[in-house]
């Protein structure tokens, strides 16, 4: 594939370009999924909801990776899209040092502070061992975790998806292949898991290094800089919906587990967590997707193309819609045999799960809208609007589902609580929309 984000793009070249996005968001969740199949089947119920209570506070570090990501990506398609190639690979060099700093300090800071957190957040003392075993392995590898994040938007801005494809899919099969080695052959249990990941996201964060390290095809390569404060400023504005989407769903998942434990134990975390690997395959779609065009959005707006803007809107809405209900009904077909595979050696465990998904997976209806429209503010380098999407989707709406609707239907108010939230973001977003039209000039 050799498609540039300054062509004219029709519905099959936009899923095309998109695709490897695409792809690279399933197949990275697919990975996580097989830790999550090991762990359970292997170590067993509990160290599988130990790993699936540690790992919001995990995914909070790679949250910063995506910021720097979406935000600072966004800026550079827009910097090429103004004819400024120089300028975007000295942004993109910085941003890319930068969030090696960031990463180091946060893995220093994250293992000192792991265990009082784990303790706060209110691991059973069951739990507690497999929560810091699982935890300051992944803790130590945080700078490479980010910038396996980060290279994920670039990629995609340097023209080159399908490199970034192949270096996602090399490494889940890392992942995978050491999963089966440490977890089935040497019976490590969540170390195990921890390291196979920590590996992964090694060989997902060095090889793009040497990539653009070297002298390359693609549109951005590594170059001599001077620090520009202004320009990482507004990485982390702009990228600030990212942050907040994935520090909101940590915090919510948290809150999740807290109320599963008061409503179901032990068991409504595992569910939950079951729940949480499989939904997150269907939404990488929608994230794959949103990442794979907004370099697009973001180079239409440098150059001022109202009309491909326009057309890209589009035809981006048509294939979520799609999507979406696709998803939906899948879901509903397959909640039987996912829930098998992950605990389906325990009756109880796994009648909950089925029932409990089928309810969640409603929610796919409406999501995809809400996760493209912030992706959508960012690539308009509308850092502000993209950001309250996010936080009022990810966060303060769940909050208050999660907490006001169990309290009247019990727990399946837990599992219906996304889909109202989902719901109220949607009404937020439509309002974005439709007020910056004007000013953007996509309608």
């Amino acid at each position: 594939m050799n498609i540039q984000i300054s062509e004219h793009f029709t519905f099959s070249k936009l899923i095309k370009f998109c695709l490897p996005s695409i792809i690279m968001m399933v197949f990275t969740s697919v990975y996580g999924v097989v830790d999550g199949l090991f762990v359970s089947n292997y170590a067993g119920d509990t160290a599988f909801s130990a790993v699936n209570f540690i790992m919001p506070l995990l995914m909070i570090f790679g949250g910063l990776g995506f910021m720097f990501g979406t935000g600072g990506s966004a800026i550079v398609a827009k910097t090429l899209g103004e004819g400024k190639k120089d300028r975007a690979n000295e942004y993109f060099t910085m941003i890319i040092c930068v969030n090696i700093i960031v990463g180091v300090v946060l893995a220093i800071t994250g293992f000192i502070f792991l265990k009082p957190a784990a303790i706060l957040m209110k691991a059973s003392e069951k739990m507690l061992g497999y929560c810091m075993q699982y935890g300051k392995i992944l803790i130590c590898f945080v700078p490479f975790f980010m910038l396996q994040n980060v290279f994920q938007s670039f990629f995609v801005a340097a023209g080159k998806p399908d490199i970034g494809l192949k270096i996602s899919i090399l490494s889940g099969v890392v992942n995978m292949l050491f999963d089966f080695l440490f977890i089935g052959v040497f019976k490590w249990g969540v170390q195990g898991a921890a390291t196979a990941t920590a590996l992964s996201q090694a060989v997902g964060a060095i090889i793009p290094v040497f990539y653009f390290a070297s002298e390359n095809n693609s549109m951005l390569k590594f170059v001599k800089f001077r620090f520009n404060k202004k320009i990482i400023l507004r990485t982390c504005t702009n990228g600030s919906s990212e942050l907040m989407t994935n520090i909101s769903m940590s915090v919510v998942n948290m809150l999740y587990n807290s109320q599963l434990m008061k409503y179901a134990g032990q068991d409504g975390v595992a569910t939950y967590g079951v729940i949480m690997y499989v939904s997150f395959i269907f939404v990488s779609i929608f994230i794959g997707f949103s990442i794979g065009s907004a370099p697009i959005t973001s180079y239409n707006y440098g150059a001022n193309n109202s009309d491909e803007l326009k057309g890209i809107l589009r035809k981006s809405i048509s294939v979520i819609a799609c999507t979406a209900v696709s998803m939906t009904v899948l879901s509903q077909i397959i909640a039987y045999p996912l829930a098998k595979i992950f605990v389906g050696y325990k009756p109880e465990l796994f009648e909950l799960t089925v029932h409990a998904f089928r309810i969640y997976a409603i929610s796919f209806l409406i999501s995809g809208f809400n996760i493209y429209g912030s992706s959508f503010f960012t690539a308009l380098n509308n850092g502000f609007v993209s950001a309250v999407i996010s936080f009022l989707r990810t966060l303060l709406f769940q909050i208050v589902m999660v907490l006001v609707i169990p309290a009247i239907f019990g727990l399946d108010g837990i599992w219906v609580s996304i889909i109202f939230a989902e719901l109220l973001a949607l009404i937020v977003t439509m309002y974005f929309f439709f007020r910056n039209k004007s000013r953007y000039g996509y309608i």
